[in-house]
C-alpha cells in the first residue's frame, strides 16, 4: 500500500512549545493525571480575562464582520495601529504599511516566505522563540544563531552579532521584550544594533508582542523609532498577551525605514497577505477599541499586581532551589532559570522536563526548545497564580534534591 510521509522541508524544523514533553503530558492527562503547565504563555487557563469592553465590541461588530476585508485589514483596525506607531515615535507609517494577521505568528510565517532563497542566511537569538527558526528554516533559509549573554541580563552580544555576518546574511531578528528571558532591552543595545544593520545593510524584525507588559517602571522602546531612514525595519505587536486574548488571533506587522530599498521584498508580502485573503475580521474590529481604550494590563504589572506579584514569587524560590539559578525578568510573563549540570549530571536538558514530568506532573519547555544549545536552562510561565507557583517550586525542589541523570 502506497504511504506518505511529510515533506523533506520539514526535517530540521523544530517547535518543542508543543512537542514530545507536550505530547507526552497529553498521554498522562487521557490517563486521568493532572498536569500543572508552565509550559505556554496562554493567559486564559489561569484566570486572566480580556477587558470586557473588547468582548462587547466584538459581539456588537460581528454582523458587521461577515464578509472578507482588505487583505491587509480593516480601516479602522490599520488606522489604529497607526496611531499606536505615532506614539511609538515610529515615523513614516502609513496605512499600507499595515498588516493585520491571524495573530504574529502568521505575519512571521509570512515575512520569511517573502524574504528568504535557499541559502540566505538571517541572524536570530540563541535563545529565541523558536517559530522564528522554523519559519526561516522552513522558507529555505539558514538560521544563524546570536548570543543573549546571561551574565549581561540576557542582552544580545553585540561582538557576537558582528562576528557571524557574512555576505549572505540577509536581516537579524531581535526579540523585546524577549521571550524565554524576559529581558527589555536598553536604548544604548539597541543603538548598537542599529548601527550593525545601517552598516551591513540588514532588515530589522522586531517581534515587540510583549511590548505593553514591562515592569519595574522601564519604557519599551521599538527599535524602528531609532533607526535612520536607511534601514528597513519589519515590527510585530499584537493583543494576544497585553489584552489576554491568545485565542482571538490578532496582531500586526509594520513596515517603515527604506521602502524604497525593500521594494521588491514589499511586493513578495502583498503577494502572499492577499493569498490567505484577510485575517480574521471579527478580531481585527477590536483592535481600535483595544488601543484606544484603558490599557487594564498596567493594573497586573505594578506592586500588589498579579503578574508582578507571580515574579516576584518565582524569582526568590527558584534562586532558593540549590544548584538553580536565574536572572530576574523584566517584562513578559516568562524566567529561564539556569540548572548546574555538574551538580545534577544533567547531559540531556528534554530528558530532565521527561523526567520532571512524570514524576511531579509539572510541565515546562527544555532549554533547547528555545535553541539553546547547552543542557543547561528550562522555561517557566509564571501566569498560575502564587498558591500554584509556591507548590510548583517546592515540587521543583523536592524533584531536584538527589536528582542525577544517569
Amino acid at each position: 500500500m502506497k504511504t506518505f510521509d511529510k515533506s523533506s522541508k520539514l526535517d530540521n524544523v523544530l517547535y518543542d512549545v508543543r512537542g514530545p514533553v507536550v505530547d507526552e503530558a497529553a498521554r498522562m492527562e487521557a490517563d486521568g493525571l493532572s498536569i500543572l503547565k508552565l509550559n505556554i504563555g496562554n493567559p486564559a487557563p489561569f484566570g486572566f480575562n480580556a477587558p470586557e469592553e473588547v468582548i462587547l465590541d466584538m459581539r456588537q461588530s460581528l454582523w458587521d464582520c461577515q464578509g472578507y476585508s482588505d487583505s491587509k485589514g480593516l480601516f479602522s483596525a490599520r488606522k489604529a495601529v497607526m496611531q499606536y506607531c505615532q506614539l511609538k515615535k515610529i515615523p513614516d507609517v502609513t496605512m499600507d504599511d499595515i498588516y493585520t494577521g491571524n495573530g504574529v505568528s502568521e505575519l512571521i510565517n509570512l515575512s520569511m516566505q517573502a524574504l528568504l532563497n535557499d541559502g540566505d542566511e538571517i541572524l536570530i537569538p540563541a535563545p529565541d522563540y523558536p517559530l522564528w527558526t522554523a519559519t526561516a528554516t522552513l522558507a529555505g533559509g539558514k538560521v544563524v544563531h546570536y548570543i543573549c549573554d546571561e551574565e549581561s541580563d540576557w542582552n544580545p552580544d553585540i561582538a557576537d552579532i558582528r562576528s557571524k555576518i557574512t555576505d549572505r546574511t540577509k536581516a537579524i531578528v531581535i526579540i523585546n521584550p524577549n521571550n524565554p528571558t524576559g529581558a527589555l532591552y536598553s536604548k544604548e543595545i539597541l543603538e548598537e544594533i542599529v548601527k550593525i544593520a545601517e552598516e551591513f545593510g540588514l532588515i530589522i524584525f522586531s517581534d515587540e508582542i510583549y511590548d505593553r507588559l514591562v515592569m519595574d517602571g522601564l519604557k519599551h522602546i521599538s527599535i524602528a523609532s531609532i533607526a535612520p531612514k536607511n534601514v528597513f525595519c519589519v515590527t510585530f505587536s499584537g493583543l494576544s498577551k497585553s489584552h489576554m486574548i491568545a485565542g482571538f488571533r490578532v496582531g500586526w506587522m509594520v513596515l517603515s525605514g527604506n521602502k524604497k530599498a525593500a521594494a521588491g521584498y514589499i511586493e513578495g508580502i502583498k503577494m502572499l497577505s492577499n493569498m490567505r485573503l484577510c485575517s480574521n475580521v471579527p478580531a481585527q474590529s477590536i483592535i481600535q477599541t483595544a488601543l484606544g481604550g484603558y490599557q487594564s494590563v498596567e493594573e497586573y504589572l505594578q506592586p500588589g499586581g498579579r503578574i508582578y506579584e507571580q515574579r516576584e514569587v518565582i524569582y526568590k524560590m527558584l534562586n532558593d532551589i540549590p544548584g538553580v539559578s536565574a536572572k530576574k525578568p523584566k517584562a513578559a510573563f516568562y524566567i529561564f532559570p539556569k540548572l548546574d549540570v555538574e551538580k545534577f549530571n544533567i547531559y540531556d536538558d528534554e530528558k530532565f522536563a521527561l523526567d520532571l514530568l512524570r514524576e511531579k506532573r509539572i510541565l515546562i519547555v527544555h532549554g533547547g526548545g528555545f535553541n539553546w544549545d547547552k543542557p543547561d536552562h528550562f522555561r517557566v510561565v509564571y501566569l498560575p497564580r502564587v498558591a500554584d507557583l509556591e507548590k510548583a517550586t517546592k515540587k521543583l525542589a523536592e524533584f531536584l534534591d538527589g536528582y542525577h541523570q544517569k
